[in-house]
């Protein structure tokens, strides 16, 4: 069977869904489909595995924080013929438009559709921002959710959020991988860190949604804390002038593995999140985490684990000293830290969910 794995970007470009769709695409093949990814050319794309790049444009990324690679006459001919080609196509996320021309595209030529869902709305602080997202999830993602032929969300908070509940249509609900042979409790840790004070390690996009606002005013609030920043994008937490913020810039699996077993906690002050793979991989190691709230509930049996904290990017200061609060609350045990690692690596699989996937690719 020959997949189209489709995603608006490749996976370095630094975010989830990307590093989620390389991950499916690696254990497709090892499971013997024959998978083409395809995305945006803006970014370098892997070389083992079969790729396409689309000639695309980004207008929107550094003005908004929101990527939206809109492929160009030759990018969308390229579409075209790869879903030809393909049996089945794979598309990451409604509301991007390599995922809408893909869809159109592939009910045109008559390939089946998983789409997999990973996040509903964006609270945005700008309430002009608030209502293009909700205008865009009436008129996009909910025609896009019943057009595809089968329906996937990563976390259940997301498919409340568009199905209801009781759901509305048939849904898979399959919780994305964590890579054992590296995200373990097990490990060296890294180097060059502060010492002294406690890390606290926060991981993903530089970009409004992530809570960079909130960040930058708790780490005011709190000089005794080293806040620990891997990631890049368009917000620069260097330029903030706070010495207990540390810039790590991008990291690969292996130095994000470090992290996650040299921080105190891994602390994710976003919205509008379905389930970040970046906490996934943290509990794995035995890093508590802090969430923005309701992305705890995202796996209905791993709230025991997490910590949710009510955030609202149009109020940073409210928000951080919730935040803050939660810091100086007690953290779980060593022995609790080691039941979550050992929960997690056992329930979290690539490859569980890349055979699930292809199962509804065929019927």
């Amino acid at each position: 069977m020959h997949i189209l794995m489709v995603s608006h970007f490749f996976e370095s470009h630094l975010g989830g869904i990307e590093r989620v769709a390389g991950h499916l695409s690696r254990q497709m093949a090892a499971q013997g489909a024959d998978v083409t990814w395809t995305a945006s050319g803006q970014d370098p794309a892997p070389v083992d595995i079969p790729t396409l790049c689309l000639s695309c444009i980004n207008p929107t990324e550094k003005l908004t924080g929101l990527p939206m690679p809109i492929p160009g006459p030759v990018g969308m001919a390229a579409l075209w013929r790869a879903v030809g080609r393909a049996d089945a196509v794979v598309v990451h996320d409604a509301l991007y438009v390599t995922s809408i021309l893909a869809l159109a595209m592939a009910r045109l030529r008559g390939r089946r559709v998983v789409l997999i869902q990973h996040i509903a709305g964006i609270p945005f602080a700008s309430g002009v921002m608030r209502a293009v997202m909700a205008l865009a999830n009436a008129v996009v993602t909910r025609p896009m959710l019943w057009a595809a032929d089968r329906l996937v969300f990563i976390s259940d908070t997301v498919r409340r959020d568009l199905l209801g509940d009781p759901a509305r249509r048939d849904y898979a609900l399959l919780f994305n991988g964590v890579d054992g042979d590296v995200f373990t409790r097990l490990g060296p840790a890294a180097q060059g860190l502060p010492e002294g004070k406690r890390r606290v390690l926060f991981v993903g996009r530089f970009v409004e949604k992530k809570g960079l606002s909130i960040l930058r005013a708790v780490a005011a609030m709190r000089p005794d804390v080293a806040f620990l920043l891997a990631g890049a994008g368009p917000i620069r937490p260097a330029s903030w002038g706070l010495a207990n913020v540390h810039d790590l810039g991008p990291q690969a699996p292996a130095q994000l593995a470090a992290l996650y077993r040299s921080a105190d906690c891994l602390l994710l002050p976003s919205v509008g999140e379905g389930y970040p793979l970046v906490i996934q991989e943290a509990m794995a190691c035995g890093l508590p985490v802090i969430c923005g709230a309701p992305t705890h509930l995202a796996d209905p049996e791993a709230g025991p684990f997490l910590r949710g904290v009510a955030v609202d990017l149009a109020d940073a200061e409210g928000s951080a000293a919730r935040v803050a609060a939660m810091l100086d609350a007690p953290g779980p045990t060593m022995a609790q830290r080691a039941q979550m690692a050992a929960w997690a690596a056992a329930r979290y699989s690539w490859a569980a969910m890349a055979r699930a996937i292809m199962g509804l690719t065929t019927g």
